[in-house]
């Protein structure tokens, strides 16, 4: 898609499906019978791309990959594939996420890990896209992951609909394709697919700095108090990447 379909998700502004706020960010449980389970969280992302890339636009690469927040990302060369070609999750009902390549993790949750140098705290959002929306809410559901929201509103780039699903500190983002897209790309019956990264950064306007000029303009979230700016293409990555801000006072200078 020459556009991106970023729909940016707030902290503290998300809601369940039944209205009532998310829990905050932390351990979180879910009640099966009277079994009492933790919610999936993220482990390790695997991106086919170069560490040189990463390391370039300032991000500690060790041990091809670097840390971001909570999770690994693994750099796997682009020999690999393209963009982002599985995560690791940790306690999944199932694995059968609609073709999301996944695996199960039983390591520990890490620490969070420190700014980096370009200013990146952590990752915020996972963009992925559906063909056949329902179809993925549905298995993603079933495979225990904790949808907070359907939002019922087109993006810039026309996706008509997108379920937000909280995996610990971070959210994963489904997007449906347009209906030209589907049409275009051979209808429904494909699997869902990884599309890109949305990241929270420390400043936002020293983190534009540092990677300029392979960044865009800086623009207004759709979330009061949030700005976000798009990685270019110059920047040479194999995914689309997305920055993002903390939420900012009402008033405080930008």
């Amino acid at each position: 898609m020459s556009d991106h379909p970023w729909v940016e998700v707030g902290r503290g502004a998300e809601r369940s499906p039944t209205g009532r706020p998310e829990r905050l960010a932390g351990p979180e449980a879910r009640l099966y019978g009277s079994k009492l389970m933790s919610a999936p969280t993220i482990d390790e992302l695997e991106v086919a791309d170069d560490p040189e890339r990463w390391a370039a636009l300032g991000f500690e690469v060790l041990d091809q990959g670097c840390q971001l927040g909570g999770v690994r990302v693994s750099l796997l060369g682009t020999k690999a594939g393209s963009g982002i070609v599985g995560w690791s999750l940790r306690d999944l009902e199932s694995t059968d996420l609609d073709g999301l390549p996944t695996s199960a993790s039983e390591r520990p949750q890490r620490e969070s890990s420190s700014v980096q140098p370009n200013g990146v705290l952590a990752i915020d959002h996972i963009v992925a896209m559906s063909p056949a929306f329902q179809r993925s809410v549905e298995a993603l559901e079933a495979a225990g992951l904790d949808l907070r929201r359907v939002r019922d509103a087109p993006t810039p780039a026309g996706a008509p609909r997108q379920a937000f699903f909280r995996l610990g500190r971070e959210i994963l983002e489904l997007v449906q394709e347009p209906d030209e897209v589907v049409a275009r790309a051979g209808g429904p019956d494909r699997p869902a697919r990884f599309w890109g990264l949305a990241l929270l950064v420390e400043d936002l306007d020293r983190a534009v700095e540092a990677l300029a000029p392979h960044v865009g303009e800086i623009r207004d979230a759709v979330q009061p108090g949030r700005r976000i700016v798009t990685v270019r293409r110059s920047a040479g990555l194999a995914l689309p990447l997305a920055l993002m801000s903390r939420e900012e006072r009402a008033g405080a200078d930008r």
